[in-house]
């Protein structure tokens, strides 16, 4: 086998041995097959030699050759396209007709026969040849073109006609150019097995020969694209993998996004296909698209970790950024719909195009999970801010609704009268329609449905209601302070609010009742929360029952048969949760309340600052020595009136009487506390004094 020499394309020529050919042996029909059936396997073109004297003969002019090869035609599963080309030799002026051989009559002899007459008798022979050989099923009527091209030449002989043989031969070999092409010897060839694997290709049809097996040339064709088209996609996989450029981008998208991912991946991808494209050409066309296919998809598999990797980058890239820009939105005064809205269309929309840049165009990857995955997460984040800033927003009304109720509902049942839950409902009604409507203008801005709405403007008017309510019964916890702070004031200071100069000539008695009848009045006003428009008679039934003197000496005389209107956990028409201090506790603070204040109406009734008349005679008479030394030494009565400025100086200060007011230990306990800073600050502001002139 070589190559031959100044032809193109690449042609390769084989020589066999001939029919009767030494090389054989003794068993003739063995190796004639085999060297038949690898020509016919691995050729395009079968060259068989023929001396001019041969055609007509049995033996001679290779007929055995040819039933061989037309027997082996016929195991074949498709019709293999093979040049037959029949090379006379030594063609001569003289010939002979031998055709009659066959049928045992005398060979004739005649002159001067041309190729033009021995070209139809060899075509004739080799038709009959056909004809007579078995055909499978699939085959009865296939004609002998549809296996076979035949083709006849003659050549000179070279002992007589060099010159005119060698330029047959030249033209023989002319023929031989571009064989492939349209029009050529081979050119309507089938079942071509490319250069690359033509060395596997022969080597296994050789072996395959030499096991006496049935040669199935598609199969085998089929057999060694899958080998080389599978050694070569392997190539390209392994080349794939060291590519310097592949392996710098997968090692940069493992820290973040690559600008132009999808066309870097693309151009290597792509320049690995067209590599396998290029080199397996020729193979099967079902084996080289299958093995494409397959290494399409291990490449794909090998790249998609980088891809999932750079879609999570643009995933979590796009939204950070979509979270500061949101917060932007929010900050620069936008409404909260409309940025959450804007930022959401505009970054997804950002997303779109960060993945049409990294888009595989081999691979028909999905890539609404990680879309989705994104927009769950902005939603979930607009959903967070929402509730921050709606909470945020709800708690802001919240603190000035505080601010606004509690301390003026602490002054109102300060001063508990008539009017005091009145002007709390119209406070309470103002704060609240105040900020119910400021938190419905903000409110729009969320684009929220009227149900949502209307529940939080609901929540915020409970709100409301509750701070009332909580300071009510923050102030009902202290309402015998209150009711005992009433008493004193009313007790110690005239209609005008001036402090009472007790000259003994006063109705303490009225007076009493007076304050106490305030006091009362205090509590009635926080026994009930009077939010509504309901009447209550809790003040009637108060006054009723602790201030009545008649009714009271009437529930003692029959304290056995007559009801008790205090003895109850509940005040009539008022329900229990509107219930700040229950009848049975108003009846305990009453009490509580008369022991503490009965000290200082007692004190009041005994306060005569006067001696009586006999403890006057007497400290005349028992004090006269004592008075004439006074007149006799003045200076005693300097210390005298020194003395009393400093008695009248601590009397003023410590406010003895109104210490005394509340009782004679507790006065004394406070006086023990105050007694000494209150002599120091009288030191020290006499020491002042006695250095102002030395300052001036």
């Amino acid at each position: 086998m070589a190559k031959c020499a100044g032809i193109e394309p690449c042609t390769l020529v084989m020589d066999l041995e001939g029919t009767d050919g030494r090389e054989r042996g003794e068993d003739d029909t063995a190796f004639e097959k085999q060297s038949a059936l690898f020509a016919l396997a691995v050729s395009d073109i079968v060259l068989i030699n023929m001396w001019c004297h041969d055609i007509g003969r049995e033996q001679a002019a290779n007929k055995p050759l040819l039933k061989t090869v037309f027997q082996v035609m016929m195991r074949l599963f498709s019709p293999r396209k093979t040049t037959l080309m029949f090379v006379i030799r030594d063609k001569t002026r003289v010939g002979f007709s031998d055709v009659n051989e066959v049928y045992g009559f005398l060979t004739v002899p005649f002159l001067q026969t041309p190729l033009e007459n021995l070209e139809p008798v060899l075509r004739e022979d080799i038709q009959k040849i056909w004809d007579s050989v078995p055909k499978p099923q699939a085959h009865k009527e296939t004609p002998l073109s549809e296996f076979f091209n035949v083709e006849v030449v003659a050549l000179s002989s070279y002992e007589e006609k060099e010159e005119q043989f060698k330029e047959q031969v030249a033209n023989l070999r002319q023929q031989f150019f571009y064989s492939i092409a349209p029009g050529g010897l081979a050119g309507d060839r089938r079942g071509v097995v490319p250069a690359s694997g033509f060395s596997f290709s022969a080597q296994q049809i050789w072996k395959v020969i030499k096991e006496n097996k049935d040669l199935d040339l598609p199969a085998h064709k089929v057999m060694v694209a899958t080998v080389r088209c599978e050694e070569i996609a392997n190539e390209k996989y392994a080349g794939f993998t060291a590519n310097e450029s592949w392996c710098l981008l997968e090692e940069a998208v493992q820290s973040g996004p690559v600008a132009g991912f999808g066309k870097k991946l693309n151009s290597i991808l792509y320049t690995s296909l067209t590599e396998y494209d290029a080199e397996a050409t020729y193979f099967d066309e079902g084996v080289r698209s299958a093995k494409r296919k397959q290494l399409e998809e291990k490449l794909l598999q090998l790249v998609l970790p980088a891809h999932h990797a750079m879609l999570g980058h643009l995933r979590s890239g796009t939204l950070e950024k979509f979270k500061e820009a949101f917060d932007k939105a929010l900050n620069g005064g936008e409404g909260f719909s409309v940025a959450a809205r804007n930022c959401t269309d505009a970054y997804m929309a950002l997303f779109d195009e960060g993945y049409a840049d990294a888009v595989v165009e081999l691979a028909n990857w999905d890539s609404s999970k990680v879309r989705d995955k994104l927009r769950r997460d902005i939603d979930a984040h607009v959903a967070s801010v929402r509730a921050a800033k709606l909470s945020e927003l709800t708690s802001s009304y919240e603190a000035k609704l505080n601010e606004a109720l509690s301390g003026p509902v602490e002054a109102l049942l300060d001063g508990a009268n008539n009017d005091t839950w009145p002007s709390i409902k119209k406070l309470l009604q103002r704060e609240t329609e105040s900020a119910v409507s400021g938190l419905s203008d903000a409110l729009s801005g969320f684009d929220m449905d009227e149900k949502t709405k209307e529940k939080m403007l609901t929540s915020l008017e409970d709100h409301a209601r509750g701070v009332v309510e909580a300071k009510a019964r923050e102030e009902a916890g202290r309402a015998l302070i209150r009711m005992k702070d009433r008493f004193s004031t009313l007790f110690s200071h005239d209609s005008d609010s001036m402090p009472r100069v007790w000259t003994g000539k006063e109705d303490i008695r009225a007076i009493t009742k007076t304050a106490r009848s305030a006091s009362l009045k205090l509590l009635s006003v926080m026994a009930a929360i009077r939010l509504d428009d309901n009447v209550d008679n809790i003040e009637n039934t108060l006054t009723s029952a602790l201030v009545d003197t008649k009714n009271n000496a009437a529930v003692t005389d029959r304290s056995i048969t007559t009801f008790d209107p205090l003895a109850s956990s509940t005040w009539e028409q008022v329900p229990p949760a509107k219930t700040l201090i229950t009848p049975v506790q108003c009846k305990s603070l009453w009490r509580q309340f008369r022991v503490e204040t009965e000290y200082t109406e007692a004190n009041k009734r005994n306060n005569n600052w006067l001696p009586p008349p006999w403890a006057i005679v007497a400290l005349i008479v028992l004090g006269f020595n004592e008075f004439m030394t006074l007149l006799r030494n003045p200076l005693y009565l300097g210390v005298i009136f020194v003395g009393f400025l400093i008695i009248k100086a601590l009397w003023v200060q410590l406010d003895i009487s109104g210490e005394f007011r509340n009782g004679a230990l507790p006065g004394l306990l406070s006086l023990s506390t105050k007694f000494l800073p209150t002599v120091m600050n009288l030191l020290r502001k006499l020491a002042e004094e006695g250095q102002m002139p030395a300052t001036n």
